[in-house]
């Protein structure tokens, strides 16, 4: 590896930590996306991922109910003084009832969850601690309150919200500073914009976007979830990957192709050079953390970090959001959408 390889760091909101300017998350490793069958390359692309400047490493406790974090858990205390490790709290599922569902934001159980997830990761403190969903019912001065409390007593270093609105950031950051809010943001995602970006950029809270590559359908890998991809994959129930929505959104990824074969580059880049781009041009920190199981993919989306799209392709890329077809979750009151 050169040191050319090496993405550069940006800063996670003001006092926040440096971490590099691509994150990794981890979720796909044991959850989701289909049976991890190489396990051996997936803990290689965390090795992989430290080397080229990764330092921010995602999970969350509802990730395969814990077994992510314990997936991640023996490369960062290896690691422990150079990661910068994330997880979240609030989704409430249960194994034995997959459609059941709940959101909890109550002190409590915040109070329940971190123990569990310091238990699990083996790990005296979490970098920092996410809110993985907002319960509109609770009090946000009891959720942040709560979480407080843990940086105070060491537990926790810094807090973050997950899917809120521009109006519960400014609250949360009303009780105690929050480094990042992590949504979801790409080519075919872009409602944070609508008022969570502007609140962010006013802040100095850092924006931590999750799905940056569409879950996968940017990089052209798959058209259609339920003929192409495993029956236990996610994506297979996501309104925006089958049927007709999917063949409509296929067509909407031939001009990130044009781009692509400009620069002689991957669509999956254009996608995060896309995004990576933000950071400039809505005057704010940027860090998103597309997830992969391969040190092939790793190499590929950290090169990313260094690709500069120009005015006439991020003019060609812009009205992509506009058109996709579908919703990006089956419920979109599990997103901070309704609440706008």
């Amino acid at each position: 590896m050169s040191s050319n390889d090496t993405i550069t760091t940006a800063k996670l909101g003001t006092g926040g930590p440096e971490v590099g300017v691509q994150g990794l998350g981890c979720m796909g490793m044991s959850f989701a996306y289909g049976p991890t069958t190489d396990e051996a390359e997936a803990r290689a692309t965390l090795e992989r991922a430290l080397e080229l400047g990764v330092t921010l490493f995602d999970t969350a406790d509802i990730y395969a109910f814990g077994r992510n974090e314990e997936f991640i858990a023996p490369f960062v205390r290896a690691h422990r003084d150079r990661i910068t490790l994330a997880t979240k709290f609030a989704i409430v599922r249960r194994e034995d009832d997959p459609s059941y569902q709940a959101i909890r934001n109550d002190r409590a159980y915040i109070r329940e969850s971190v123990e569990g997830s310091l238990r699990r990761l083996g790990v005296d403190h979490i970098d920092l601690y996410y809110m993985h969903r907002r319960n509109p019912d609770v009090p946000m001065e009891e959720s942040v309150g709560a979480m407080a409390e843990l940086v105070a007593e060491g537990k926790v270093r810094h807090l973050g919200l997950s899917e809120v609105t521009g109006a519960e950031l400014r609250a949360a950051q009303a009780v105690h500073p929050i480094a990042a809010v992590q949504q979801e943001w790409s080519l075919f995602s872009r409602d944070v914009e609508v008022s969570v970006v502007p609140a962010a950029r006013e802040l100095g809270v850092a924006l931590v976007p999750y799905s940056p590559l569409g879950r996968g359908f940017l990089t052209g890998s798959f058209a259609d979830a339920e003929k192409e991809l495993s029956s236990d994959d996610w994506r297979r129930r996501q309104p925006r990957f089958t049927g007709d929505n999917a063949a409509a959104n296929v067509a909407l990824l031939e001009p990130v192709r044009a781009v692509a074969e400009a620069h002689g580059i991957t669509l999956g880049q254009v996608a995060l050079a896309w995004v990576q781009q933000r950071a400039s041009v809505h005057g704010l920190t940027v860090v998103p953390i597309p997830g992969t199981r391969k040190r092939s993919r790793l190499d590929e989306n950290t090169a990313a970090t260094r690709i500069v799209l120009t005015e006439q392709e991020l003019a060609t890329l812009e009205p992509i959001a506009s058109q996709v077809a579908g919703d990006r979750y089956p419920d979109m009151s599990f997103t901070a959408v309704g609440r706008e």
